[in-house]
């Protein structure tokens, strides 16, 4: 018997223990031997990490295509795994060790790693299994980690590999340098921060031939007077007239001594500060461009931790950076130098993990050149061997890769795959797979038993990632699973890592496998708040998936919101607006209700915004089915296996069919296209619209007083038909469809699991006579509906029904189902005439023709006037919104949620208006 409700805490637990029981996901099952493969591999989250609403996301339609093509029959592998976060994970096992007063460097790289692989092993698998309780239908049984004995092979195998081609090199580069965290960090782990800053303008004197100062200067603007004892030259723009003259000339530097040129280049901009720019090449991207078209020396004057070291004069050795700024601006201001002060608001580059500002430093590092890998990737998309979809971040890809820059992949920490290069006696290197390779290659370049060391550092997280389609199939080895799984079929992801990830295993993956890793890259949004603004810890709007699956009540909820904020007046904000926003916390909606609104959401090129109330609409939604399924019992539709649906007879029971016919055709099509949205869209209007509202309610007078056959036939259909809704849902709310399919499998078992079920095949089923037939009574009675909704029709009012100029086939329609237009319509009588009466609303119904008789029972005329009105102030408000969305200054000043509201605004405007000028029209 089914339960009165459906329970998500206790059925999820239940039917996640009834999957792993029966091996359900596992990829090459005994029964899908010989099936086409189907792979995805996931994006690896940190293993640091627990679930955002993006993974939840990014997972659900993962889930969807995964259930999906398994459903048809496929072999599918959904490759799971975490990725070893570099800094991430060492960040937090330091925070651990230095409560301890335990320090990384005291104990030594050995024992440091045992304390994070320890720490990995009891702690870091929480969004596993919190991806778990979403339903994630991963092969957990190939679980990989990027610092796997497996995937560890792979990544020095390529560095190898890359070095024999001629694609691995050390330079002396200006990389993005973390003072706190002393190591490299990539472009990704910066982040930029508006600051309240200054702009100091400078007097440099110049000089002569001699050295001797002219008398004249010229004036140099810096937000950074700490990189000045760095600089090395002064740059002007070469049509500046103001400064034409001194081009070729020489300045001496305040405070140094040293004596620095001035040279004409188009980085200067005249518009800008005072057009002449201080050119400090080690500590500055743009100006170690400038030095290098100029031919500079290249001067470093900070250490490590920022502090200011032996090439800066010695009254400032030492001194931290932000207090080298202040020393110097005092030193130039007593000397006279100091021309003009100007607040000045700029963006600051911080580290994302330490949040200190980062310092652009002059250090060696390991690169790849990357750029005929990147011509590559770029020739495959192109020639159409992997499509974006949607198609628009092709361009994004190509720009990304057309002005590519060499890729830093070396990291001063310890957490990580160690480079695998040696160095000897003259600091030169080798590279190799192993200590005994790198023994042997020493002792043919340096003589037998030179003294080798090898290099501390580890490569960048994402030069492992980039290998995850393939490394995580056995490569180097060459494996069945390699064989069988790649390329893979689409790889799911967000926009921001599309350069980082996307076009970095398309690189490695043209590299190693001499074919593209994936055929499909699909794009999916962000998921925004529920104002629209993106979610970020420091605004306090961020929302935990597992909140909405489990529920939570209010004060949780507000701690939870309001632990990152620091100022008194974010917190009391944060809080206010989650007590306006949840008074009464948030329901337990459970994990199906959740999954259906982010793919009934997920419209290509839209964001997602949260709205609690239609992850709650969405849960009716599932007790929509879960009664109908009730009621079926209740009616004694069980499930006969040996009903064939093509022999009904009743055209109710034929059109029902019919309508589950095209339904499938279209969800499958959605699915098939990545419309998500459209998908979720259909199954829903198909379960709640067709099946619930139109077939169960029709189906009620068959099986209540229905001869034997109409009662047999339609009992039968009705068990058919839900299951097969069932069946068609389970992607989208796998829980409690698999609860569903249990509980209805009747007396004879079902087999197998809806998981495992093949996708409903419901070819032959669509019949024209009784889509015609019913088709016809749904859409009056649709119509009727509508037009009294519009018309201010009272609502328990009946009217009379017209039918005008009726054929012998809708008079026959209307002696089958008068009794059930007039109950379902609320009419109160049926007529016929040769043409609509006076005051009457005219419909038409499948080429048939109504007049719903209003007369006596709306004052027409006011009737008119009123929707006229109403019109008239929508077009108000539409033209207003216009305005602003196609204002050019609007859309760059306001805030992405504002734009979005107004887009949607428009949008609800729109499909008012269609209404009320369809409603205006037929009166």
């Amino acid at each position: 018997m089914i339960e009165t409700t459906f329970d998500p805490a206790s059925v999820e637990p239940r039917v996640s223990a009834a999957w792993e029981e029966a091996g359900a996901f596992r990829a090459g099952r005994a029964d899908r031997k010989t099936a086409a493969p189907y792979s995805i591999v996931i994006p690896p989250p940190n293993v640091t990490g627990s679930l955002h609403m993006g993974h939840a996301l990014n997972n659900t339609l993962q889930d969807i295509l995964c259930r999906f093509e398994r459903m048809r029959g496929k072999d599918v592998l959904w490759q799971p795994g975490t990725d070893h976060a570099g800094i991430a994970t060492q960040m937090v096992v330091e925070r651990q060790l230095q409560e301890r007063q335990i320090h990384r460097r005291d104990i030594g790289r050995e024992k440091f790693l045992d304390y994070v692989w320890k720490w990995k092993e009891e702690s870091g698998g929480t969004i596993v299994n919190q991806l778990k309780r979403l339903g994630a239908s991963c092969d957990w049984s190939r679980e990989r980690f990027t610092m796997d004995e497996g995937l560890s092979k792979a990544v020095i195998e390529i560095f190898v590999r890359m070095n024999e081609a001629g694609l691995i090199y050390k330079d002396k580069r200006l990389v993005n340098w973390d003072p706190k965290l002393l190591t490299a960090i990539s472009d990704l782990e910066v982040v930029q921060e508006e600051i309240n800053g200054h702009l100091w303008h400078f007097a440099y004197p110049v000089v002569d031939d001699a050295g001797n100062e002219t008398g004249e200067t010229i004036t140099v603007a810096t937000t950074r007077p700490e990189t000045m004892l760095g600089d090395t030259a002064v740059a002007v723009h070469p049509t500046d007239e103001r400064y034409t003259h001194l081009v070729g000339r020489t300045v001496k530097l305040p405070l140094v001594g040293r004596l620095i040129p001035i040279v004409a280049d188009d980085y200067s901009d005249p518009e800008k500060g005072t057009g002449a720019v201080k050119i400090t090449p080690a500590h500055d991207f743009n100006d170690f461009e400038v030095g290098r078209r100029h031919d500079l020396e290249v001067i470093n004057i900070f250490t490590a931790e920022a502090h200011l070291n032996e090439n800066a004069p010695e009254a400032y050795r030492n001194l931290e950076r932000f207090e080298a700024r202040k020393r110097i601006v005092a030193d130039m201001e007593a000397a006279g130098r100091l021309v003009q002060v100007e607040k000045h608001k700029h963006q600051v580059p911080h580290g994302d993990r330490s949040g200190v500002p980062i310092e652009p430093w002059l250090t060696d590092q390991w690169y790849v050149n990357v750029r005929p890998l990147a011509d590559k990737a770029v020739d495959a998309v192109r020639r159409g061997e992997t499509r974006f979809v949607p198609q628009n971040w092709e361009k994004t890809f190509f720009d990304w890769l057309e002005n590519i820059q060499p890729w830093c992949v070396s990291r001063q920490l310890w957490w990580g795959h160690q480079i695998p290069a040696w160095y000897g006696p003259d600091g030169d290197y080798v590279i190799a797979r192993d200590e005994a390779e790198a023994r042997t290659k020493a002792d043919a370049k340096w003589g037998a038993g030179a003294v080798i060391t090898r290099d501390e550092d580890v490569l960048d997280t994402w030069f492992s990632s980039a290998l995850w389609p393939y490394s995580t199939f056995g490569w180097p080895d060459k494996t069945p699973e390699l064989a069988k799984y790649y390329p893979t079929s689409v790889v799911v992801t967000g926009f921001d890592i599309i350069f980082f990830w996307v076009a970095r295993m398309m690189m490695t993956g043209l590299f190693t496998q001499n074919e593209v890793p994936f055929r499909d890259v699909y794009i999916h949004a962000l998921v925004r708040d529920e104002k629209g603004a993106k979610m970020s810890k420091s605004k306090g709007n961020v929302m935990d998936p597992l909140d909405i699956i489990d529920g939570v009540e209010l004060e949780p909820l507000v701690a939870k919101r309001t632990s990152a904020l620091a100022d008194k007046r974010d917190i009391a904000h944060v809080t206010a607006e989650t007590r306006k926003l949840y008074p009464n916390g948030i329901d337990r909606y459970g994990a199906d209700a959740l999954r259906f609104f982010l793919a009934a959401m997920a419209a290509p090129g839209r964001d997602v915004k949260l709205s609690i109330d239609r992850v709650k609409g969405y849960r009716n939604f599932g007790t929509k089915l879960w009664n109908a399924t009730r009621f079926a019992e209740m009616k004694g539709c069980a499930r006969d296996p040996s009903f064939d649906p093509k022999t009904a007879k009743i055209a109710l029971n034929r059109w029902i069919a019919g309508e589950a016919e095209k339904a499938v055709g279209e969800i499958q099509r959605a699915i098939e296209a990545y419309r998500f949205n459209d998908a979720a869209g259909a199954v829903y209007r198909f379960i709640w619209n067709v099946v619930c509202d139109w077939y169960v309610e029709l189906s009620k007078p068959l099986i209540d007083n229905g001869d034997a056959a109409a009662k047999a036939e339609t009992r039968a259909m009705v068990a058919f038909i839900l299951d097969q809704a069932t069946l068609l849902l389970h992607p989208f709310m796998p829980f409690m469809t698999e609860e569903l399919w249990a509980v209805t499998a009747g007396p004879e078992p079902r087999g197998q699991l809806a998981a495992l079920t093949p996708w409903p095949d419901l070819g032959g089923l669509f019949n024209g006579e009784a889509d015609e037939e019913i088709g016809w009574l749904v859409d009056l009675v649709s119509q009727i509906r509508s037009i009294k909704t519009e018309v201010g029709v009272p609502g328990g009012a009946q009217t009379p029904l017209v039918m005008v100029n009726a054929s012998p086939a809708v008079e026959a329609r209307v002696a089958a189902y008068g009794d059930t237009l007039k109950f379902l319509a609320r009419i109160s009588e049926i007529s016929y005439a040769p043409a609509a009466p006076k005051g009457s609303v005219q419909i038409i119904a499948r080429g048939a023709v109504a007049a719903l008789a209003l007369e006596g029972v709306i004052d027409i005329e006011a009737e008119k006037a009123r929707l006229k009105k109403e019109m008239d102030k929508i077009d108000g408000e539409i033209a207003k919104i216009n305005a602003k969305l196609g204002n050019p200054d609007f859309i760059s000043r306001a805030k992405e949620e504002v734009i979005e509201e107004n887009r949607e605004r428009l949008e609800e405007a729109l499909a008012r208006r269609a209404k009320l000028q369809d409603a205006l029209a037929g009166l």
